[in-house]
C-alpha cells in the first residue's frame, strides 16, 4: 500500500485534493477525525487529560471532552502544550498505525492521511511513502478563507501558528501549488494519482 501524508495550510486546499484522491479510489484518514475519536467519553486518554488539566474538561452529563476549555489551559505555555500532546499523540498515532493496517488487509492500493500539523507528524515519518503538500499564497488563502466566514484576525492568528509553507514545501516530496483555478489543481491531482497507481 502507498501511504501519503498530505498536509497544507488553512484553505490551501488539502481537502479538496483528498476528496478527489478518495473519489479515485484513495482510503481517506483523517487525523483530526482520529484525535476525536480517541478523545470519546471513558476513554483513557479522556481521563489522563482530566488528571492533568482538571475534572472540569469533561462535560458532566455526556462525558465529552470539552474542548474549549481545555484549549484555554492546554495553549497558554509550551509546557502545557507539551503535556496535552505527550498525552494524545501516543494515542493518536496507535490508532493511526491500527487504521493503516486495517487499510492493508482491506487490500488498498492507496492511503492518503490528511495531516493538520507537518510538523507533529514527521516522527511518524516510517508510516509515510511520500509526503505530500499542497501550497497557495497566503493573501489568496486567506481570501478563500473570509469568503467561507472566517475574520481575517482569525486567519491570521491560527495560520501563524501552523508550519510555514517554506517549512511544507521543504519536508515534501510532491507539492500541488493551488495558485490557479480548480482545473489546473485537478490536473496535478490526476497526473500525480496515474504515476502511483502505474507503480503499483
Amino acid at each position: 500500500m502507498h501511504t501519503v501524508f498530505l498536509a497544507g495550510g488553512i484553505a490551501s486546499g488539502k481537502s479538496t485534493v483528498a476528496r478527489e484522491l478518495e473519489r479515485r479510489g484513495a482510503r481517506r484518514i483523517d487525523l483530526d477525525v482520529v484525535s476525536r475519536e480517541v478523545c470519546e467519553p471513558g476513554s483513557a486518554v479522556l481521563d489522563e487529560l482530566a488528571d492533568a488539566f482538571g475534572s472540569d474538561v469533561i462535560e458532566p452529563r455526556t462525558g465529552e471532552l470539552r474542548r474549549d476549555v481545555l484549549a484555554k489551559r492546554a495553549f497558554v505555555t509550551q509546557e502545557a502544550t507539551q503535556s496535552l500532546e505527550a498525552i494524545t499523540h501516543p494515542a493518536i498515532f496507535a490508532a493511526l498505525e491500527r487504521k493503516l493496517d486495517d487499510a492493508v488487509r482491506a487490500g488498498v492500493d492507496v492511503c492518503v492521511v490528511e495531516v493538520p500539523l507537518l510538523d507533529r507528524a514527521l516522527v511518524l515519518g516510517r508510516l509515510a511513502d511520500e509526503v505530500v503538500c499542497v501550497v497557495s499564497p497566503t493573501a489568496l488563502r486567506r481570501e478563500r478563507a473570509c469568503l467561507r466566514g472566517m475574520d481575517e484576525d482569525d486567519f491570521d492568528r491560527r495560520d501563524a501558528k501552523q508550519p510555514s509553507q517554506e517549512y511544507l514545501v521543504q519536508h515534501a516530496d510532491t507539492v500541488f501549488a493551488n495558485d490557479g483555478d480548480l482545473e489546473a489543481l485537478m490536473a496535478q491531482v490526476g497526473a500525480w494519482w496515474e504515476n502511483v497507481t502505474e507503480e503499483r
